[in-house]
């Protein structure tokens, strides 16, 4: 590990007060070897380490950060050659969620993740909930959920094999979940347009489906959440006793063959339309073009008024 200050030889002074670590120590940090960082940056670009004037890599903990990202995303399934384009438009959609200065804003959001990631590692619940209703009280639901919340519930996730991680991430994933399922539950208007959200079997964690139904609802909308497991199967059955508007599946995976092909053979069986959400909305949405499934896509903002449009027949399939 690395101290600039401590570093001669630096090609620029606006790093000194950073802390960098050497490529060995990065790879120590994340279970990935030099040699696939180096392609990770030639290749792909996907991440970007300062230089000492000898040409030796020197990594922030944001690009640690980036490389773990990576890592989740592979594990979904992601080749790495699409991660590049998924971590771009989470870039983008930081500077769209909040229309002010984006440095200040990240700036922001990473202290109340340290904040919260010390709760977190102490177990302590009160202090939990009280920052989580600070946030609560200071940003838009997007921002809480997608800039702030899940990235610090991600990046406990993808560290589980680390001593201690498995069980700061279960805490955190329970308490996130009490959370927004009451939310999601108290939210709910008296009537509206019924909409199912199921997730796709084994292409989700509870919490990231449950956060997609609080995104997603509007002033005249009805969600329901089926629970996860929910077999596929079975959703004609459902649907024909609840009688929803539309079905909307949910999956975080890359998409395939197979995702596709139960997708449409689903449609063909129900009554209602069906649209897909999440990242594999993103991912297959040119493959869906001119197909009877519509593309959500994965942020909040974004979900919501293609909902809408969907619901009203407006939105292009």
């Amino acid at each position: 590990m690395t101290d600039v200050n401590r570093t001669p030889g630096f090609a620029s002074a606006s790093f000194k007060q950073e802390e960098l670590f050497p490529i060995r120590e990065v790879s120590r940090l994340t279970g990935v070897n030099p040699v696939t960082l180096r392609a990770w940056e030639r290749r792909y670009g996907l991440i970007e380490p300062t230089r000492t004037d000898s040409g030796h890599r020197l990594y922030s903990q944001v690009d640690i950060e980036t490389v773990r990202s990576i890592l989740a995303w592979i594990d979904r399934g992601v080749s790495v050659s699409k991660v590049g384009k998924i971590l771009a438009r989470t870039d983008a959609a930081k500077a769209v969620v909040v229309p002010r200065d984006t440095d200040a804003a990240s700036t922001e959001w990473d202290e109340w993740q340290e904040q919260l990631r010390r709760a977190v590692s102490a177990f302590d619940e009160p202090a939990l909930a009280r920052l989580y209703g600070h946030v609560f009280s200071t940003y838009p639901l997007a921002v809480v959920f997608e800039q702030i919340m899940l990235p610090l519930w991600q990046a406990l996730l993808v560290r589980q094999d680390e001593f201690g991680q498995t069980s700061e991430w279960l805490f955190f994933d329970s308490f996130l979940r009490g959370r927004v399922l009451a939310r999601l539950q108290s939210g709910q208007v008296a009537s509206g347009r019924k909409v199912l959200l199921v997730a796709m079997p084994g292409h989700c964690h509870e919490l990231e489906l449950l956060v997609a139904g609080l995104l997603i609802a509007g002033q005249d909308t009805v969600i329901q959440v089926l629970a996860l497991g929910q077999p596929l199967l079975e959703l004609p059955l459902v649907c024909e006793k609840v009688e929803p508007q539309a079905l909307v599946l949910f999956s975080n995976h890359a998409p395939d063959q197979t995702l596709h092909r139960d997708m449409l053979r689903l449609a063909q069986g129900l009554e209602c339309p069906v649209a897909l959400a999440g990242e594999a909305a993103e991912l297959a949405a040119e493959s869906l073009a001119g197909t009877a499934i519509g593309s959500l896509g994965s942020e909040a903002v974004l979900m919501r008024r293609r909902l809408q449009q969907f619901l009203d027949g407006h939105l292009d399939t």
